[in-house]
């Protein structure tokens, strides 16, 4: 599942590329109706967590993509596969259509819908609105693992599986410590790591989360092979052995998930 830099990302693609005029709409599909917003304008695009929001002159649609779901920026003649939604820039004649595929949500939603599932969500490490004071305060309040937390949508808004695995380890934290346990001091540089990697994926378009003393040119090794595109330390590294410590590189399941880290650097 995308992790939340990709949403973030693509509402920047969309405010950049298809403002302000008036949008081609259609679902060759056939499994969006496209009449509100085709022809009409964007007026501008939105994310939280997971969530993209689309904002036309008379209507919101909301997209979640899921496990399978992508937004693929293609040129307008292209036509393949089963498209839920297609939008082409100035009226139909841009050179590029976005098409949306396999999404999990692709739907209409009022204001006080898309209000409800703001107030549903977690705090945003990428959005400048994030309370990540009002966060610790239910994290302390709780007893599940941080490596629990991270992945719940309503505590840590775009949060996945790498963006989980990497801050931990960077901050030499366990998973599984409970939040009650964590203190104001640890929670702080998790945060503070999150807002960081993840505008760092926004630019990039790629998860990159060693430091500079760990990067390939640096410790003389090839490069890291994985289609998430990023160097890191331990997400899907394991076996492998740690970039730091040398020893291996652990996973288990936890809570249906891959959970990766390293034993010794963490704590475990």
């Amino acid at each position: 599942m995308p992790e939340g830099h990709v949403i973030h990302r693509l509402a920047r693609r969309f405010n950049a590329d298809f403002r302000p005029a008036p949008i081609a709409a259609s679902s060759p599909q056939g499994r969006f109706e496209p009449s509100p917003i085709d022809g009409t304008a964007l007026t501008h695009a939105s994310a939280h967590g997971k969530h993209l929001f689309l904002h036309f002159t008379d209507a919101t649609v909301h997209v979640h993509l899921g496990l399978i779901g992508k937004f693929s920026f293609e040129p307008a003649d292209t036509m393949r596969g089963q498209i839920r939604l297609r939008l082409v820039p100035d009226g139909g004649e841009g050179p590029v259509a976005a098409h949306l595929r396999g999404p999990q949500t692709c739907t209409y939603i009022t204001p006080a819908e898309q209000q409800a599932i703001l107030d549903r969500a977690g705090e945003d490490p990428l959005s400048p609105d994030a309370d990540p004071d009002a966060l610790f305060e239910r994290v302390r309040r709780s007893r599940r693992a941080i490596g629990s937390l991270m992945m719940d949508q309503t505590y840590f808004a775009g949060v996945g599986n790498i963006y989980r695995a990497e801050p931990l380890f960077r901050q030499g934290i366990s998973p599984f410590t409970p939040g009650r346990e964590l203190g104001q001091e640890r929670f702080s540089a998790i945060w503070a790591d999150l807002v960081s990697l993840m505008a760092d994926g926004v630019a990039t378009g790629r998860i990159d989360t060693v430091r500079g003393e760990h990067t390939p040119e640096a410790m003389a090794r090839a490069p890291r092979d994985d289609d998430h595109g990023g160097e890191v330390y331990v997400y899907r590294r394991a076996g492998e052995a740690c970039l730091v410590c040398g020893g291996d590189v652990a996973k288990q399941q936890f809570e249906g998930r891959n959970l990766f880290y390293c034993p010794s650097c963490q704590g475990v």
